[in-house]
């Protein structure tokens, strides 16, 4: 195995551990705003800033957040080594890991069905790392590839902001799923962009600009989830982000960074059918897992 090789292949490794802690941290903080906030209701809406602050208080919740941290270190690790299209979309192990831990916790016994669906996924998922680790590339960051990711995002917090005026923060935990689905690709995007900069010594305003745009979208991301851990279990929470995340993220390195520009017409319909495979298995696994199909 060459030098390229090996640092994909520890890449994968790398990203498969932050989706472990992933899970954790998703388990955690879910528990830690359930349970403290109202123990006895399956759902309470959304959270209000104090009740955001509170939890800064709480070491279940902290535990979580130590636990997401580890997550983001190792996905910067990966994304470090690899392409984008790589290392992103094997965060939906997270889902697997939190499928099984949730129901284990919670003594949920997972069916035939849920099975399959965590087998599609994991196949899925597995395929289309294999086909972008053989094609895929690095590209160079220019300029203009910098500021098409910032753009767009910052196009669509303003739209984001234009519906909460509209609804007046009235939405649903998958409104604030997909929020959070959406500005975590664009901070994936962004830590990969961030980091080929620094690789080229572009050490200038637009690098800085990333960077910041970066660190507003993972706030953002955050309290959108913690709203969604407020409506729900887990479970749906990282399903949604598993689907959304990846999605946004491999769609910005393939148009955009063009990560996926050599990549050959049979590795291109590879990409096509396993990320489909991958798709249905985690949008089976929200339908079929006793927790969210409501089999308690």
């Amino acid at each position: 195995m060459s030098s390229p090789e090996l640092l994909r292949a520890l890449a994968i490794l790398l990203a498969i551990c932050g989706a472990a802690f992933l899970s954790l941290g998703a388990q955690f903080q879910n528990d830690a705003v359930t349970k403290h906030h109202a123990p006895d209701q399956p759902k309470i809406g959304s959270l209000h800033i104090r009740q955001i602050i509170d939890l800064l208080k709480r070491p279940r919740w902290l535990t979580g957040t130590t636990f997401l941290v580890l997550a983001v270190l190792f996905q910067l690790g990966a994304l470090a080594l690899a392409p984008l299209i790589v290392v992103q979309p094997i965060g939906a192990i997270a889902l697997i890991i939190t499928s099984v831990l949730n129901a284990r916790i919670y003594g949920i016994k997972l069916d035939v069905k849920t099975i399959s669906a965590i087998a599609l996924t994991m196949l899925g998922v597995g395929s289309f790392v294999t086909f972008a680790a053989s094609s895929a590339i690095n590209v160079e960051m220019s300029n203009e590839k910098l500021l098409q990711v910032v753009g767009i995002l910052f196009l669509l917090l303003l739209l984001f902001g234009f519906g909460f005026a509209l609804t007046r923060g009235q939405v649903g935990a998958l409104t604030y799923i997909s929020g959070a689905g959406v500005l975590y690709g664009f901070v994936a995007s962004l830590a990969k962009v961030v980091i080929q900069r620094l690789y080229q010594a572009d050490f200038d305003l637009l690098t800085l600009l990333a960077a910041a745009s970066l660190v507003g979208a993972t706030f953002l991301g955050g309290w959108f989830v913690q709203n969604a851990y407020a409506s729900g279990p887990p479970d749906l929470v990282i399903a949604g982000l598993t689907v959304i995340d990846p999605a946004i993220a491999v769609g910005i390195a393939i148009i955009i960074l063009g990560e996926a520009s050599q990549a050959q017409f049979a590795d291109i319909i590879g990409f096509i059918i396993a990320g489909f495979v991958a798709l249905a298995g985690v949008l089976l696994l929200s339908k079929v897992h006793p927790q969210l199909s409501g089999d308690r």
